[in-house]
């Protein structure tokens, strides 16, 4: 079995050392590194040579890359690197990578052309003053050899474990059983839809029904298929943690099978929650775990994938063991891992760590996506970018005086803006021409400042610097997709006009498309995905998308759906709705006492139900979520749902406890439901429904920016009643909307509506 891996990942892992040092230095975007990179290549003579593909063998290891360029004249081979700000901003780690890298395509080019000696060329190129640094050092053609085998062979040591461990992984999953024994009801046809897609290598849309065990009726058949496809990495992506737990207790299930493919599972937790040291920067001369975090991570990682299992906990322990940073260390994991379990952003936001590496290291994933009607409004929160008039005038007083002129000139016109603004809330056509070239000026003054002069992470002119970049990336990408809104800020203590700009995006389809091209299956499944066009179209999935819908194994007289259709919930009536439902709540609760769930539109909402439920019936416990719920609180509010309790827990529809909660038999028997969950009519939203218009149709607008998210929320809060095939519960829908045809038909084919 032959080992391929590319010339930058084998000098990663050979040729790194010292100090982990992530002191913010302005780094060339792909596009000005491509750019840069071409104007080097315009200064050359006629007969230089550029991106020229070379390959190597050393035992079974591939070697594989493209040397930027060749001067055949000169026999000089060159390494071109783009930069910003000074030259020594390029730090010693990373010029002693790029050696290896050049010396490492130094011996491929002499072996190709069967040069006996090369003059290796880094050369540096400034993207500010278009000026070129070469630094040169010459070689014998032996000389590169002994390089390029020592680092092959450091590297071969790990790729022949790494073979033998997808060895034994493929043949113990060509061999896997369901490790339940007998499928669920609906779990075989998910599985059999989820198989067949990795097989033809297209994306799934898939509704299944609570219940049902959606995460091991995808995981298994997608690893069961990795052998025959040659998938590499399968990446499960959750938008909550009750997501991830139930992935990492599936993956563990099948990894107890009698022939277990000892799959690594690697858990990304976000850098806030594991940092040990969250006020030192992450550079060697302030965070012990940095200082020398290359030197120890050979053995750290080492440790790390020997042990198998890879959460949080187990990787904090062995990163103190081997003093490295134990979330750096997790995101040198994921080049090994099997499985990855993480949160979205990993793999869909702009900058998605694990989109680069497939993309870096031609992987083959497979990627899963849980809850997938979540990523609609996640993409959207990262294809959006804001900046503050606050936030400037933050950055300025922190700024050093030599950059407070471009930092002035965006602030006028940003004046000037809101001067012509007549209302509060406005939309505008684009991003005015004004407004985007102050502040391309202003980032590329404040750029070429921190080449110079890093500056600390809490800093506001950096903070500011960044949300920057990301707006003026989305502006230069500026379409139908988004909108440019610019809300003006309450009046301050001395009147001045001040507001926010954003570029908000409305339909993320199109950034989403290249993440599906670039995995070989992409299954996003859920409870609700109805109907199946609006997420086909928000989402941007490739056209031969292929779609399930998984029946539900519950019978409809497990679940009493009653409508309470004479109480209105709109915000004009929520005063005369109190009543009715806190009588509502105490009469079914008189009848069955156990434990309900009541969800809402609001907190000021919910508090005024529960605090008259409380003064009318204080015999019935009550217990509720509460705003910025932490993860303890979350637990004992959960803790409350036990077999043998009863009482009424009160929740915010759309929140914590609406989705991805697990309360079987017992523990909850009922849910009401006062709202139809619809976003909160304002003028963004407004503005959005405007814009769906356009893009999909007259009258559409409401439904996809209304009505089917707001109905997902509601069948998700509903779905927490019925867990189990023995369970039973029912569920009240308050609102005289809930009688109206077109919502009926967004409810579960299932259910019996009294």
């Amino acid at each position: 079995m032959q080992y391929s891996v590319a010339v930058r990942t084998l000098c990663e892992f050979t040729a790194r050392a010292g100090d982990l040092d992530l002191r913010f230095t302005p780094a060339p975007t792909g596009a000005e590194g491509v750019a840069g990179h071409g104007k080097v290549v315009a200064r050359r003579g006629p007969d230089y040579e550029s991106e020229i593909a070379l390959f190597g063998q050393y035992d079974s290891l591939l070697v594989r890359g493209r040397a930027d360029g060749y001067d055949a004249a000169a026999n000089q081979l060159e390494e071109i690197k783009t930069y910003r700000g000074e030259l020594g901003s390029v730090r010693e780690n990373h010029r002693a990578l790029h050696w290896a890298q050049a010396c490492v395509y130094g011996h491929l080019m002499c072996q190709a052309r069967g040069l006996s000696n090369l003059r290796i060329a880094l050369v540096y190129f400034n993207l500010v003053t278009e000026e070129e640094t070469v630094l040169t050092r010459d070689y014998d053609a032996a000389t590169l050899q002994a390089f390029y085998e020592t680092q092959c062979a450091c590297f071969m040591a790990w790729a022949e474990s790494e073979q033998a461990h997808r060895q034994a992984r493929d043949d113990a999953l060509a061999q896997l059983q369901f490790p339940m024994g007998q499928f669920r009801a609906g779990q075989r046809e998910l599985a059999v839809a989820v198989y067949r897609s990795a097989r033809e290598g297209r994306c799934l849309l898939a509704q299944a029904s609570t219940g049902i065990g959606k995460t091991l009726g995808t995981l298994f058949p997608l690893l069961k298929a990795a052998p025959d496809t040659g998938i590499d990495k399968v990446f499960f992506l959750a938008a909550k943690n009750a997501g991830k737990a139930l992935a990492h207790l599936a993956l563990a299930q099948i990894n107890d099978a009698p022939v277990s493919p000892r799959l690594r599972v690697l858990d990304l937790q976000a850098r806030e929650k594991v940092c040990e040291y969250p006020d030192r920067a992450c550079h060697g001369e302030s965070c012990p775990l940095a200082q020398g975090f290359y030197d120890r991570l050979p053995a750290a990682r080492a440790a790390a994938l020997s042990a198998q299992r890879m959460d949080s906990e187990a990787l904090r322990a062995v990163a103190l063991e081997h003093r490295v940073c134990p979330y750096y260390l997790s995101q040198e994991l994921a080049r090994w891992a099997d499985v990855v379990v993480g949160d979205y952003n990993y793999y869909y936001d702009a900058n998605a760590m694990l989109h680069a590496y497939t993309q870096a290291n031609q992987w083959r994933v497979a990627v899963l996506v849980d809850e997938a009607h979540n990523l609609v409004d996640r993409a959207r929160q990262m294809y959006t970018g804001k900046l503050s008039q606050r936030a400037l005038k933050l950055a300025r007083q922190a700024a050093p005086k030599a950059l407070r002129r471009s930092l002035d000139g965006l602030a006028r016109s940003w004046s000037t803006l809101n001067r012509k603004q007549a209302e509060h809330y406005q939309v505008y056509e684009s991003v005015p021409a004004g407004v985007l070239a102050a502040l391309q000026k202003a980032i590329a003054t404040i750029g070429d400042h921190m080449g110079q002069t890093p500056l600390p992470q809490n800093d506001p002119l950096l903070q500011f610097y960044f949300e920057a970049l990301q707006f003026m990336r989305l502006a230069e990408q500026f379409g139908s997709h988004a909108m440019f809104d610019v809300t003006q800020d309450p009046p301050g203590r001395r009147d001045t006009l001040s507001s926010t700009l954003c570029v908000r995006n409305v339909v993320p389809a199109p950034y989403l498309a290249a993440r599906y091209a670039g995995a070989h299956v992409s299954v996003l499944f859920s409870a609700t995905l109805n109907p199946q066009q609006y997420y086909r179209d928000t989402l941007g999935l490739p056209a031969n998308t292929g779609w399930i819908e998984v029946a539900a194994p519950f019978k409809s007289d497990q679940l009493a759906v009653r409508v309470v259709g004479n109480v209105s919930t709109r915000y004009r009536d929520r005063g005369a709705s109190l009543t009715p439902i806190v009588e509502l709540i105490a009469a079914q609760y008189a009848r069955q006492p156990g434990n309900y769930l009541s969800f809402f539109s609001s907190f000021d909402y919910l508090e005024q139900v529960c605090a008259l439920l409380a003064q009318r019936y204080p015999d019935i416990p009550l217990w509720k979520q509460v705003p910025g719920m932490d993860e303890a609180g979350r637990a004992a509010f959960l803790g409350r749902f036990t077999e043998t309790g009863s009482g009424v827990g009160f929740a915010v529809l759309g929140g914590a406890f609406s989705e991805a909660v697990d309360l079987p038999g017992k523990r909850l028997i009922g849910a009401f439901i006062a709202t139809l969950g619809l976003p909160q009519f304002n003028p963004v939203t407004e503005q959005m429904r405007v814009a769906m218009d356009k893009l999909y149709g007259a009258n559409v607008g409401y439904d996809y920016t209304y009505l089917y998210p707001g109905l997902q929320k509601v069948v998700q809060a509903a779905g927490r009643v019925i867990r189990g095939e023995d369970d039973t519960g029912s569920v009240y829908l308050i609102d005289d909307r809930y009688r109206r045809g077109k919502v009926r038909a967004l409810l579960p084919s299932w259910w019996r509506i009294q």
